[in-house]
């Protein structure tokens, strides 16, 4: 990317983990600003202007998955968790809560750049519009009419992926390398499902007639209402 990646906001509550992180950011140039618990971070920015948030999911008080339903309730800002815990149902909980990705530890620092450093291109890029009927899907946001539908980044990479197809299944594995740049490994195919399933709600809650289908074997699709019945994946 260019010189400067933007602002990062890193939280977590231990030092040793806040240097580790602040110094992988700051050699993918980032500009790095930390805080010890969720409400500080809160506060931090609410008054400042991040280009992305890393939050440890164990903090003390409020948990980094709270902090993230806030920040994702506040706006765009991509989010990505760490967590030390194994357990797939705990990082599951973070992409439902609107996280754009995860890291788990121990992990390479140069890893942790990287992944951060997609997920702010993937917020930035300027894709061209993608359309299906009444939807819209642009750079920064997706439309139904004059209706702005709440997303993330990694949900907008998504949602395009499936217009662009118009109705045709997209493999799950496509999707996975669209919306984290990952192949197929333990767990991964219930992140494109969580994916899958926040991105149906916001159809819904918009008034969006249109829903995402899956055919076993095929992938997802995203078609009208009723165009066809399919057992959801």
């Amino acid at each position: 990317m260019t010189d400067t990646n933007g602002r990062a906001l890193v939280v977590d509550d231990e030092p040793q983990m806040l240097d580790i992180v602040s110094f992988a950011l700051e050699t993918q140039g980032f500009e790095v600003e930390v805080a010890v618990d969720a409400e500080s971070a809160w506060a931090m920015f609410c008054t400042g202007s991040y280009d992305l948030a890393v939050l440890d999911v164990m903090l003390p008080g409020q948990s980094g998955v709270e902090l993230c339903r806030k920040i994702r309730a506040a706006g765009a800002t991509p989010v990505l968790l760490l967590t030390a815990r194994s357990d797939v149902r705990d990082r599951i909980a973070g992409l439902e809560a609107g996280a754009d990705d995860y890291v788990a530890k121990p992990f390479h620092p140069r890893e942790l750049a990287l992944r951060a450093e997609a997920i702010v291109r993937r917020s930035a890029k300027a894709m061209t519009v993608a359309r299906m009927g009444n939807l819209t899907v642009g750079p920064y946001q997706v439309t139904w009419g004059a209706t702005v539908l709440s997303t993330t980044a990694t949900e907008r990479a998504l949602l395009e992926s499936l217009v662009r197809a118009q109705g045709q299944a997209v493999a799950t594995s496509d999707l996975l390398e669209v919306g984290w740049q990952l192949t197929d490994g333990p767990g991964t195919r219930e992140m494109v499902k969580t994916g899958i399933y926040r991105l149906r709600r916001h159809l819904r809650d918009s008034g969006v007639p249109l829903d995402i289908v899956a055919t076993r074997g095929l992938g997802y699709s995203l078609r009208p209402i009723g165009a066809e019945s399919v057992t959801r994946l």
